[in-house]
């Protein structure tokens, strides 16, 4: 008998003793079987499973799913993009790739370069066609440049988008490049002020961070300089809450003085070039 088979006199187990042990632990915990996680198949004859097996197909690599292409950049090739106001209203009607909801009526920007006051709102109104903010958002607007002095003939007058768009995802047009079909814009038309009315949408386009407070002065690499900037709400969000209008027009009264553009409203029509 080795020293396998009986004890080493020290205290200790032998090997046999200490496998017996085990197995007569386990067998009073309940466990007298001995399990695996792969699946045998107990009545197919050896052989069978070894033709199965070399039938199987070999497992597939996973491979990546193909990156999303690029979204189609809005107006295009930036150096196709017009260089002077006139030919850019031309293209804001007819360049396929800016209108974001196909069908939809476009509308042009209207009034003189280099004006002292550039508007920019968010769309047309449902019913513009001719012209933008021909409607209720229109009289409310007319109401405004009128205590400024000033008339349409006498400003320049655009929106971000060409036509009407339910519920523009902002994050989606800035990726595709709005925001700097807008800077083209501002920068043809050169105005000395710039007023905002859709202050939320149109601040995400132009790369403004949420967390920040709204720039008081926009560079748009116009002759380097920088062009103050007034954002407000919505229009139809002032008609939707005429409590807010008397906040809005003591924010206007307190970023320009109304009696030095009074001669212009009356003459605006000789100011500068024209868009249509």
């Amino acid at each position: 008998m080795t020293d396998l088979d009986e004890g080493r006199g020290d205290g200790h187990l032998s090997l046999a003793q200490a496998i017996q042990a085990a197995q007569e632990w386990w067998s009073e915990a309940g466990v007298d079987l001995a399990y695996s996680d792969t699946p045998t198949r107990w009545l197919t004859p050896p052989a069978a499973a070894d033709e199965d097996a070399a039938a199987k197909p070999p497992a597939r690599e996973k491979t990546k799913a193909p990156a999303k292409p690029a979204p189609e950049r809005l107006g295009g090739p930036q150096d196709r993009w017009p260089t002077d106001l006139a030919a850019f209203a031309d293209w804001w009607l007819t360049e396929p790739t800016l209108a974001p909801v196909s069908g939809r009526r476009r509308v042009a920007p209207a009034g003189p370069g280099n004006a002292p006051l550039m508007v920019l709102v968010i769309e047309p109104e449902e019913d513009d066609r001719e012209r933008l903010l021909a409607g209720p958002a229109g009289r409310l607007f007319d109401a405004i440049l009128s205590r400024l002095g000033l008339t349409r003939a006498g400003i320049y007058l655009a929106s971000a988008l060409p036509s009407p768009m339910p519920l523009p995802d902002w994050p989606v047009l800035a990726e595709r490049g709005l925001g700097e079909v807008i800077a083209r814009h501002v920068t043809l038309a050169a105005p000395q002020r710039l007023l905002i009315f859709g202050r939320d949408g149109i601040s995400a386009l132009l790369g403004h961070d949420p967390s920040d407070s709204l720039p008081s002065s926009l560079r748009f690499n116009h002759d380097s300089r920088e062009i103050p900037v007034l954002w407000l709400p919505a229009l139809d969000t002032l008609l939707a809450r005429p409590a807010r209008k008397g906040a809005v027009w003591a924010r206007l009264l307190d970023w320009v003085d109304p009696s030095t553009w009074q001669e212009v409203g009356r003459n605006g029509d000789e100011t500068g070039n024209d868009a249509r």
